[in-house]
Parts: C-alpha cells; structure tokens; sequence
C-alpha cells in the first residue's frame, strides 16, 4: 500500500525539477490523452526518480546511484544524481535503443551494456550494486518510486475533475506508473464517490506482468523483441508492484506489435505527437478496440523513439 500522503509529498518534492504536462481530449473517439512525452527527458519515469533520489540520505547518495534501465529510467536517475552530484552507474541491454544510451550517457551517466535483454541487465545491476554497496534504485520495486509516477495520477485529477466515471488506460512493464496511478484514483475515500475502471496494457511480445496478473507467475512469458521495448523483460521477484497491480488493476489487454506500431502512426497523423512504442500500447488498446469504455484517459508514458524507427513506422501507414 503507498499511502496517498507520499504522492502529495512527492508531488511538492519535485515540482521543480519536472514538467506538469498537457491533456489533449480526442472528441471523435472520447479519449484524453495526458502527454507524458513531452515531459523532462521525454518520460515519465523522470518523476520517481528524482522523487526517489531526493528521499535519499547524503551517505546514499555518496555511495553512488545503480540502476537498470532500456533508457527512460536511466535518463531519470542521470538528471537525479546531476542534482544531487552523484556518480551514476546505469546497466542496459546490449539491445537497448542507441539514442537513449547516448541520452543517459549525455546526462553524465556511465552506462554499462549486458549480453542479453532487460532481464540480464537488471541482474547485473542488483548484483553490482549489492557488491560494492552502491545504493540502488529500482525502476518500479520502490515506494518512493512509485509515489513519483503516482503523481500523473494526480495532474490528471486536477486537470479533468469532472469525470468521475471514467476508464484510465495505462501502459505496464514492471507496474510502478500503474501503481502509482492506482494510489492515486483508488483510495478508499475517492472510490466511495468515484468509478473510475483502472486497465493495463502491455504487449504480447513480452508480457511478464500480464502473466503475473492472469496467472500468478511469469514462468514461461516469452521475451521477443517489441516496439515496446520500455515494457520489456521480466518482473522482479517479490516486487511491491505485484500484489499493488492486483489490488488496483481492473482489467489487463494485450496488444500486438502491429497494433502499436499503427497507434505510433495514429499519433503523428492526428495529434501531431511523436511517442515510443511504450506509450502506443496504452492508446493500441483503445484504437484496437480491445478496450471500449468511455470516455478514456490514456497516459502516454513517453516519446523517445529512435527517429529512424518512427520514420519506418509511419512510412507504413503513409
């Protein structure tokens, strides 16, 4: 449970450091679409970084910060620690996109490329940092962390008040944004007034914490390369976001690599916004229509996507 009382304090605690970020409503299809892409370092994940980090104890930080990260996290601890002047070390899969390790590596981090895909890294960063008792700061397995995603939860109250019946769609990976969100939205006292329906996405090229959620293990998830690459690998184990998705989720889709790369399209046509293929699953969901509630309030998580990709994606559907 993250107590609401961390999400205003988070809120406060970095206001300074982030972007309070646009909605744009979507009036053909009744959706709203809160515009993390344009946020500091281009995601979301900027926010519990940073919330994290200014949590931590000056001997935390001199320890030096590690983390895993395919890129947006990483981006995020880089900016945290250039904050507070600490060394980061950020792991990454030798697959990682080039233009978000040069975003770390530009934000004073050192990145260091592990064989094999997230999963790989996110040891390699665990065990590095247990050795040399560097403080680690995980994407998502982190009350404070996830207190920091928590706060898009919180602008999208304070900019649409007046939908209280409502479906937030949310894109998932190691479920820190989506529990932050469900904080946010499903506490006891708003859910007595409310109906808000609080569904994940994610896509079915790797979909650990769909099987967690469906299955109560990600034994056997199959790990293929995915646009979404931002949502990939598996879930730590015993992570606080488990049983937090469980208790707030109320519904999880899968999209496939097709309909995200026609939701990455769908955005530049008609909104105008370039987004990764992370955040494209939360809005594949709805142009797919496998979610078809309304009105919806989709989070785009985020909008670092490799420029030669994006041109192949749209050169597609041109």
């Amino acid at each position: 449970m993250i107590p609401y009382s961390w999400l205003e304090q988070a809120a406060e605690r970095i206001a300074a450091h982030i972007k309070k970020t646009p909605i744009i409503r979507d009036v053909e299809n009744q959706i709203y679409l809160k515009l993390e892409n344009q946020q500091v370092t281009g995601s979301f994940k900027v926010r519990g970084a940073i919330n994290k980090v200014l949590t931590l104890q000056d001997w935390e930080r001199e320890k030096g910060l590690v983390t895993a990260s395919a890129g947006n996290h990483g981006q995020g601890v880089a900016l945290a620690g250039k904050l507070v002047e600490a060394q980061v070390i950020i792991f990454a899969s030798e697959h990682a996109v080039a233009a978000k390790i040069e975003a770390m590596q530009a934000l004073g981090a050192e990145v260091r490329l592990v064989e094999g895909g997230y999963g790989e890294a996110e040891e390699a960063g665990l065990a590095y940092a247990a050795s040399g008792g560097s403080t680690w700061i995980s994407p998502y397995n982190d009350g404070q962390v996830i207190a920091g995603q928590g706060t898009v939860g919180l602008e999208i109250l304070d900019q649409i008040p007046d939908l209280p019946n409502s479906t937030w769609v949310v894109p998932v990976g190691g479920g820190g944004l989506i529990s932050g969100i469900g904080a946010a939205i499903k506490t006891d006292a708003i859910e007595k007034t409310t109906s808000r329906k609080l569904i994940a996405a994610q896509s079915e090229a790797s979909a650990f914490m769909h099987a967690i959620f469906e299955h109560g293990t990600q034994d056997g998830a199959v790990d293929l390369p995915s646009l979404a690459d931002g949502l990939a690998g598996p879930v730590e184990a015993n992570s606080i976001t488990i049983p937090l998705v469980r208790r707030y989720v109320d519904d999880f889709v899968l999209v496939s690599e097709e309909d995200i790369a026609a939701a990455i399209a769908y955005a530049w046509k008609h909104y105008h916004e370039r987004i990764e293929g992370s955040a494209a699953a939360a809005l594949a969901a709805v142009l797919s229509g496998k979610i078809n509630s309304r009105p919806a309030i989709i989070v785009i998580s985020g909008g670092n996507i490799q420029a030669e990709v994006h041109a192949e994606v749209l050169g597609r559907y041109s």
